[in-house]
């Protein structure tokens, strides 16, 4: 029998305060968030496969690993079914830009939402998590947008929140203002203060990432980032490598949106809603 989502919220409520407690099984490692890191691929074109083969890890099988093919786009979507047929989306998009190799933008982001479902898949929780690497975020939120507008009008009350992470390995969890909703943003900040970690939320001018294609459609959504004031020096240039990852970052990045996944599983779906 699955353990249910409230031993994981006790188990992480007694240990947000200490990033080094000792390996539990329910847990990703740093170690094992810097092994996943490796596993980052320079070629556009081979890294839904890379993220296939790093699902495939974290224990899903072929068959729980669907690739959601629309018009010009291939997502990769994997569900973790829970009680209830609410939905709450993780995600993170995989394709990069043609400079560097798109280790911070953003395999960064795949590596937490494969860990989060390692972990999640453990546990019996209330709704449904809905785990998805979106292609060509970076030229104009493809995949998300494809996804988004599947969903029928009438279902959308379903879909209790997005949940976006794009681009760590700097700083702590931040929230990207100018892309994400204002309850989702105040959830954040409850649980940097829980977690004890300083909390950081600004616009990112000019910019835009997954969550704004389901705000679109009227779900709540955010996006949550780890990167610092030093980004534009980075991302979408040859200095995205893996030498250039803080892995700390990511694995605070995990362990945060985990404890913040468990928030949201245990509010009520509309609870986020404008």
């Amino acid at each position: 029998m699955k353990k249910t989502l409230a031993v994981l919220f006790l188990i992480l409520n007694l240990s947000v305060a200490n990033f080094a407690q000792k390996a539990d099984e329910n847990f990703s490692t740093e170690d094992n968030i810097k092994d996943d890191l490796k596993l980052n691929v320079c070629k556009n074109e081979e890294r839904l496969e890379a993220v296939k083969q790093l699902f495939k890890k974290m224990g899903a099988s072929d068959d729980e690993i669907k690739i959601e093919k629309f018009k010009n786009v291939e997502n990769l979507v994997v569900t973790k079914k829970g009680k209830t047929e609410e939905i709450i989306i993780v995600g993170a998009h995989y394709d990069k830009t043609d400079d560097g190799c798109g280790v911070i933008d953003n395999w960064t982001g795949v590596v937490i939402i494969a860990n989060l479902y390692r972990t999640l898949r453990k546990f019996s929780t209330e709704k449904t998590f809905v785990f998805v690497a979106f292609g060509k975020e970076e030229i104009g939120l493809v995949g998300s947008n494809a996804m988004a507008k599947e969903i029928p009008k009438e279902k959308r009350e379903k879909y209790c929140a997005m949940v976006n992470l794009d681009s760590f390995g700097f700083a702590y969890p931040q929230v990207m203002t100018n892309i994400s909703d204002k309850k989702l943003r105040d959830l954040a900040k409850e649980v940097s203060g829980e977690m004890k970690l300083p909390f950081s939320e600004a616009p990112i001018e000019f910019a835009s990432s997954d969550s704004e294609s389901f705000r679109k459609q009227k779900i709540p959504a955010i996006t949550i980032h780890g990167l610092s004031d030093r980004w534009e020096e980075y991302l979408h240039k040859i200095k995205d490598r893996l030498e250039n990852v803080n892995t700390q970052s990511v694995f605070i990045g995990y362990r945060f949106s985990l404890f913040y996944l468990t928030k949201i599983d245990g509010a009520a779906c509309g609870a986020f809603r404008k």
